[in-house]
């Protein structure tokens, strides 16, 4: 059952392999504490009073809420699914309630501390350049770490100023790219092919012609560690943020664009949210912006 699954999550639904990884590790853990306390082997006997004995199990061990919900939420999906298969007469975890998770506020850098008087133009040395393009990109277009490592070279359209993003779920969605972001690209692109043929006159291994924007300095596709060590040492410098990872810029882009007055739908789209809940936390610290605004400015604001 939970090999059927899996596999529906995979080629219908198409989910992406840190995702599946997560399912069958909450799903795996969940049959080896049956086993373990109660003797069962077959998933379709379960009873709900068994799943909450796992979650005050889980309590237990020290698992936060924000946890619990993410284990119930794949165990709950998979007999949803069973259900639906007629694999089960009925689900178990449906009556199961999730516990209250309290939402944390995105973690946002200031637009001051994002303003950079880099002079890329004149930067020939192409590990600067798709340094700082990283961050840019990033942060110009609210794209997620996965997204920029799989954008190719041909998924930007200079000719209508805007770039193609293949998003969870492999939901593609259009982001528009700014005349100065775009006039960067080109130029890092330029730098790169350079650079790609210095590579290939010193070793015939190189991948001259990768298809991927975002290469390593050896001319191979680039990684997630890569990405967060690029942000994290940009951020560094000029940020006072804790968090200084590739996620914030997506947050700072998201909350910047609404306090500058875009709409809701607007950026729900630009960031390829399935619903607009989850565009919403960014409206909170929109919210405290407008609050500091009125008590600096307003005569009894204070």
């Amino acid at each position: 059952m939970i090999q059927a699954f899996l596999e529906y999550l995979q080629h219908e639904k198409r989910y992406a392999a840190h995702t599946l990884k997560s399912y069958r590790a909450d799903l795996l853990q969940f049959e080896a504490y049956l086993q373990m306390q109660y003797e069962i082997e077959d998933l379709k006997k379960v009873h709900a009073v068994y799943i909450r004995s796992w979650l005050v199990h889980l309590i237990n061990k020290g698992n936060t809420n924000k946890t619990l919900n993410r284990k119930l939420s794949s165990l709950k999906s998979f007999y949803k699914f069973s259900l639906s298969r007629d694999l089960l007469t009925q689900n178990p975890a449906s009556k199961i309630v999730a516990p209250k998770v309290k939402k944390r506020l995105p973690e946002v850098v200031r637009a001051d501390d994002l303003q950079n008087d880099f002079d890329w133009m004149n930067c020939y040395d192409f590990e600067i350049l798709r340094n700082y393009l990283v961050v840019e990109l990033l942060y110009q277009t609210g794209m997620r770490r996965a997204e920029l490592l799989a954008l190719k070279l041909s998924d930007i359209n200079f000719m209508q100023s805007k770039c193609k993003v293949l998003g969870k779920g492999n939901k593609e969605r259009n982001i528009p790219l700014g005349a100065e972001l775009i006039s960067l690209i080109k130029h890092y692109l330029k730098i790169r092919s350079d650079y790609l043929k210095d590579l290939q006159a010193e070793a015939e291994s190189i991948e001259h012609l990768i298809e991927h924007v975002i290469i390593t300095m050896k001319g191979k596709k680039a990684y997630p560690k890569l990405i967060y060590r690029i942000v994290n040492s940009d951020l560094s410098r000029s940020a006072t943020n804790k968090k200084k990872s590739p996620h914030v810029l997506r947050h700072s882009f998201a909350t910047h664009l609404l306090d500058s007055g875009a709409e809701l739908n607007a950026v729900k789209e630009l960031l390829g949210h399935s619903s607009l809940a989850a565009t919403q936390i960014y409206t909170h610290n929109s919210i405290k912006q407008l609050k500091d605004l009125y008590k600096r400015a307003h005569p009894k604001g204070a």
